[in-house]
């Protein structure tokens, strides 16, 4: 290695009089922010020692994003002997905070271990009640005015009373009030603190929400003179929204609503040709009417779109819209902009594959010959549609463009508008999921769709709550237009039941697929999971007066979603013991609420287990699902029927008398 190397290489940060080390969260070792939403407990923990004996402490500071210094909160240490301190911490207001660990030696009780020992053993008796006396006299100048520092003041005058009993002059420094008052300011020597990390604070809904989808131009299509089934349009499908509002949705996604290529449009089920009234896929953007800024002809116009925001907003639903950087062969960037795609040696531009899947009807961007450019245009397109009332965007395969491009993108918006948020699409290798939200992605899509028993389970949801969370909040979607998984195809409508519940309570945020209420589950041939009659590829309207659907559940798992701070955090997850390998057991706390979750993930046969709590007990549980109520301890038998009722929601209301 030159000299030059070797100057130039970062040199580690030096440890301090009590070290300090491994502070968590750090993120990609806190050269990127933690993420966290108002109100959000994000645990933070450090490791904390000296040398020698002496006892140890540690707090975090907490600024807020003016650099105001925040609460002082202590850290404990999490398990004896670990040297492993921790303490929860809450942002109150968004954007960018900054958090600390600093330790210090505690001279207080270091002398109170020694004097426990000693004093009841004779030893040293007077000098070790006169160096206590003189520690509290210390202390006391740290304590506010008060009854707490005339409680320390007359322990250290205790301690220095030579006509009162060694124990009782002992005793008075260990009484209640001193605990509290040195707990709150305790007498902190050879402070150490780390480098601040930061912690970027959203709004709440980054965190927490109840997703719906559906396709506008389904809603209201219609059969016209000619026997010819016509598109909706954005006005009757605001039609749409007072039924999700009723469900509990707390925000409406629309796949993307502009203009579709001619060119080598799909027909029904992906095929390669399509007829006159086949209305394509609407990811295929951009015809001689407009392109990612414009509304489809067949929806209506912008202020159509407007009027359906404002219908939305109206109903307390926030709209989520598309967002998919991609382009028909039609697109007008084509022409304008032949630098942005990739052409192959016989001119033909390439379009987009995913083996075996191919899309003749859409061309990628090629970021690698004007990548500032398509920045810009980038920016634009999304304030277009941020002035006209979205703040939600779900972005189409972000794994397919540069991850340097939307770190650039995402913190362009976030800079001037940090309550907009993006929901990556990426169902793809962790390392790119896990790198688009450290660079700004709020929510992502999971392998939820895919995760079936309940070793995966387990194991996956741990991960999301725990190692990713940080980074990386979870969006948990049992299916989409592109994606009608096994499990789901062959369940029956218990299958369709249990993953609601799971999605809907193992995260905060998830989101459903209109038509799943309807358990819509026909493949369009054996061992593929795209749907027959996809609503990709044509106008797919449903009976919205049946009344044998989900609907009802839905509005149970919501309404209990907003009832409940238990289900509104991430990292409140815990899993518990069941003797039966279909049996998934769970719970969220958050204060004094808990939620308990029992599913049977067989939706074909009725299972039995023992379900066993951490908690002594007894407590009184009720089952928002089925409406009965019981008494609980340690040990719980459960036997669920999939088809009365696959899973027990269990609410704790009190401890039983």
């Amino acid at each position: 290695m030159s000299t030059t190397a070797r100057a130039t290489r970062r040199q580690p940060d030096p440890i301090g009089r009590i070290p300090v080390l491994d502070v968590r969260p750090a993120v990609d070792s806190g050269r990127r922010p933690a993420k966290a939403v108002v109100g959000e407990r994000i645990p933070v923990s450090a490791t904390v020692f000296r040398e020698g004996h002496d006892a140890v402490g540690a707090n975090v500071v907490l600024r807020g994003p003016r650099g105001r210094k925040g609460p002082w909160t202590p850290m404990r240490e999490l398990a004896e002997g670990t040297d492993r301190w921790g303490a929860d911490v809450v942002p109150t207001v968004p954007g960018r905070w900054t958090y600390t660990v600093e330790a210090w030696s505690d001279p207080v009780a270091t002398w109170l271990h020694t004097a426990g020992i000693k004093i009841p053993a004779g030893v040293d008796v007077q000098i070790t009640l006169e160096e206590g006396a003189l520690l509290l006299e210390r202390a006391a100048a740290g304590v506010p005015r008060g009854s707490a520092r005339t409680a320390v003041l007359a322990a250290a005058a205790a301690l220095g009373d030579d006509a009162r009993p060694a124990a009782d002059r002992l005793a008075a420094a260990t009484a209640g009030p001193v605990a509290a008052a040195l707990a709150r300011h305790p007498l902190r020597e050879l402070v150490s603190a780390t480098e601040p990390l930061e912690l970027v604070v959203h709004r709440k809904r980054a965190l927490h929400g109840a997703w719906y989808e559906f396709f506008p131009r389904s809603e209201g299509a219609v059969v016209d003179a000619s026997g010819t089934l016509v598109s909706g349009t954005l006005r009757t499908a605001a039609e749409r929204l007072p039924a999700v509002a009723a469900m509990g949705f707390d925000v409406v996604y629309l796949p993307p609503i502009h203009p579709i290529g001619r060119a080598y449009r799909k027909g029904p089920d992906n095929s390669l040709t399509a007829g006159p009234h086949d209305v394509g896929s609407p990811w295929a953007i951009g015809s001689p009417e407009g392109g990612h800024d414009a509304v489809h002809p067949d929806l209506g116009t912008i202020e159509d779109f407007d009027h359906f925001v404002a219908e939305a907003t109206a109903l307390d639903l926030e709209v989520a819209l598309d967002f998919a950087l991609q382009c028909s062969p039609d697109h007008p960037w084509v022409n304008k902009h032949p630098e942005w795609f990739t052409h192959r040696p016989d001119g033909t531009i390439a379009y987009a594959e995913n083996p075996p899947k191919k899309y003749q009807d859409i061309y990628p961007i090629n970021f690698d010959q004007d990548f500032d450019g398509l920045v810009r245009e980038t920016v634009r397109l999304l304030r277009h549609w941020m002035a006209h009332g979205v703040r939600i965007f779900r972005v189409d395969n972000p794994h397919t463009k540069p991850v340097s491009f939307w770190e650039r993108v995402l913190g362009e918006i976030a800079r001037t508008d940090p309550d907009v948020l993006f929901l990556a699409e990426a169902f793809t290798r962790p390392a790119m999921m896990h790198a688009l939200g450290k660079v700004g992605f709020h929510q992502s899509y999971t392998y939820f769709t895919w995760r079936e028993s309940k070793p995966e389970l387990t194991e996956y949801l741990t991960e999301l709550t725990r190692e990713s969370a940080d980074f990386m909040r979870p969006n948990l979607f049992p299916s989409t237009p592109d994606i009608l998984p096994g499990h789901l195809q062959t369940g029956g409508p218990a299958a369709f039941a249990v993953r609601a519940v799971l999605a809907a309570t193992l995260s905060p945020a998830y989101g459903i697929y209109a038509g799943y209420e309807h358990c819509e589950n026909e493949p369009v041939r054996p061992g593929s999971e795209e749907y027959m009659r996809s609503e990709k590829y044509e106008l797919r309207p449903r009976d919205w007066t049946r009344t044998d659907t989900l609907a009802p559940l839905f509005t149970t798992l919501n309404q209990l979603r907003r009832r409940h701070p238990a289900l509104q955090q991430l990292r409140d997850l815990r899993f518990h013991h069941a003797d039966n390998g279909q049996v998934l057991a769970f719970s969220k706390h958050e204060g004094e609420d808990t939620v308990i979750v029992v599913v049977n993930l067989d939706p074909h046969h009725v299972q039995e287990a023992t379900v066993t709590l951490p908690w002594d007990g007894p407590l009184t549980v009720h089952d928002e699902l089925s409406g009965a109520t019981w008494t609980w301890g340690r040990s719980n038998y459960v036997r669920l029927d999939p088809a009365v009722g696959p899973a027990h929601l269990l609410t704790v209301r009190k401890a039983a008398a």
